[in-house]
């Protein structure tokens, strides 16, 4: 299943084993992957101008909804004239979903978040305003803040979580996949799934699966980087990756992974 909002490809020009080479086209320019993706956090990569992040080969750069959101404010971007305006940036963009942040705020403490069916709810570090975040009011607000892709709410449970905590996150994520599909985004702007399921290879690989059946324009390996060991990480990327379907971009936490 190839991307199918308009505006987009994935066209893959050369293979080697399990490793791709391919061309994703965006209504901002193709970006040629495998690539590393500079992460903006607020907009901006620190210490750097837009033109030495180019200068860098960087097609592609990634701004945190979270962050923007809070500091200053989706609706301020969208008047601005989007995210691509606001950081001068003229070539391809993606926004997270905020997920990661509800992940490591709780962890970090336990108050600042919470989480339900519905969404999470959240304590802004910057003045303790409340907030709450659905998988439509992800996709809503990146839609305001306009980058070229957009991640769907997910959960991520810790790395050494038990095997019905990470199973629960897996269906959950996937609840809130339909729902993220289903609500109103503005044209040209892809959407991607987060394929969850920590280091348990047999769940990476079935939300694979449940999340390949969805009308999805790429899909990303997400919940790696949260405590368990570096070396299983790497051992579970290696198994779970190629279970991702191949005619779609994958993306891993910064990297477009071909």
């Amino acid at each position: 299943m190839t991307p199918s909002t308009p505006g987009f490809a994935f066209r893959v020009v050369a293979t080697a084993g399990a490793a791709r080479r391919a061309i994703l086209t965006t209504p901002h320019g193709d970006v040629q992957t495998p690539t590393f993706m500079p992460v903006g956090t607020q907009g901006s990569v620190k210490t750097l101008t837009p033109g030495e992040v180019a200068a860098s080969g960087a097609r592609v750069v990634l701004g945190n909804t979270y962050h923007l959101m809070l500091r200053p404010g989706a609706e301020v971007i969208a008047r601005l004239g989007g995210l691509h305006a606001f950081a001068r940036w003229p070539h391809a963009m993606l926004t997270d979903s905020g997920g990661f942040q509800a992940y490591s705020l709780s962890t970090g403490g336990a108050s600042l978040v919470g989480g339900s069916e519905e969404g999470f709810t959240f304590k802004s570090h910057l003045d303790g305003s409340r907030h709450a975040l659905s998988p439509e009011e992800a996709v809503r607000i990146q839609g305001l803040i306009g980058a070229d892709i957009q991640m769907q709410l997910d959960v991520c449970p810790p790395g050494d979580s038990d095997r019905a905590v990470v199973e629960a996150a897996v269906a959950r994520t996937t609840r809130w996949a339909r729902r993220a599909l289903a609500a109103p985004r503005p044209a040209g702007q892809a959407l991607f799934g987060i394929v969850q399921g920590a280091c348990l290879v047999d769940l990476r690989r079935a939300h694979a699966d449940e999340l390949s059946a969805l009308p999805f324009d790429g899909l990303a390996l997400g919940g790696f980087s949260v405590g368990e060991p570096i070396a299983r990480m790497h051992e579970t990327l290696v198994e779970a990756a190629p279970y991702l379907d191949p005619e779609r971009p994958r993306y891993r936490a910064g990297l477009l992974n071909e």
